[in-house]
């Protein structure tokens, strides 16, 4: 029996609440970040608005500051969220059914925060007739959690210039290990994480946030080709026992190898 869709979206909201603790520092630390790499209140607000992005927004924010082109702020935003590209496959089939304006506003809210909270309830679960407002209500609680955040990062910078040396960035690395940890069940996906992270160490004096850009490449890759290779020698196996099972069951006499 399906939920309703008000205890869906309730239940997306509430899902999504511990990773949303872990995300309040990193949305303050941005709103300090923003006056003093030369935005104005009204852009920093406008990025959380219309961007939504808080690693893609931490690193415009320190290209401007360095005083980078445009082209290279975008081109550098765009790799960095081809991770996106993964959490939209991955979620793609699960909401194929929904109108074009319903998938455009997900897709818009598609967060790592919400992707690992979202995919949690779709794995093993039948009843998901109105699990999209499971989905909705994560990215609600995270789109609003992030524009108050934005909002008292504004403020608090103002009145503490000095907090982005306070360490709150930390509790983003810890939230972000929350959410990888679960995913760790195969092969492919330890190999992603451990070279991901090796190329993040070994690259990290990198300028522009290069190394980032690097390992998150690495990872997706190296994941992949590990899963690629996984399926093939399954299909390999298969293949191997079941031509000896069709030649004693049916018949079928097993192909000549020279």
């Amino acid at each position: 029996m399906s939920l309703s869709k008000s205890t869906e979206f309730i239940n997306g909201a509430k899902a999504t609440i511990p990773l949303i603790i872990g995300a309040i520092p990193f949305g303050i630390i941005f709103g300090t970040l923003a006056e003093p790499s030369g935005l104005s209140i009204l852009a920093a607000m406008a990025m959380s608005l219309f961007v939504f992005a808080g690693s893609s927004q931490f690193i415009e924010v320190g290209l401007l500051a360095a005083g980078v082109g445009p082209v290279l702020i975008v081109a550098t935003t765009f790799v960095v969220n081809l991770r996106h590209l993964l959490y939209a496959s991955s979620l793609a089939e699960k909401v194929s059914h929904l109108s074009q304006a319903w998938r455009a506003v997900l897709a818009f809210g598609l967060t790592d925060e919400s992707f690992a909270a979202v995919n949690s309830r779709y794995l093993g679960r039948t009843d998901t007739a109105h699990a999209h407002w499971f989905f909705l209500g994560s990215v609600v609680a995270m789109y609003s959690n992030w524009q108050v955040c934005t909002w008292l990062g504004i403020g608090l910078g103002e009145l503490f210039p000095n907090m982005t040396e306070w360490g709150l960035d930390f509790a983003m690395s810890v939230t972000f290990l929350g959410m990888v940890i679960p995913y760790l069940r195969n092969k492919p996906m330890w190999l992603s994480v451990i070279s991901a992270s090796a190329f993040a160490l070994v690259l990290h004096d990198l300028p522009h946030q290069l190394g980032l850009v690097i390992a998150a490449l690495s990872g997706i890759c190296i994941g992949y080709a590990s899963q690629q290779i996984d399926i093939r020698m399954r299909l390999h196996n298969h293949r191997n026992n079941l031509l000896p099972f069709l030649s004693t069951t049916v018949g079928i006499p097993p192909p000549h190898r020279r």
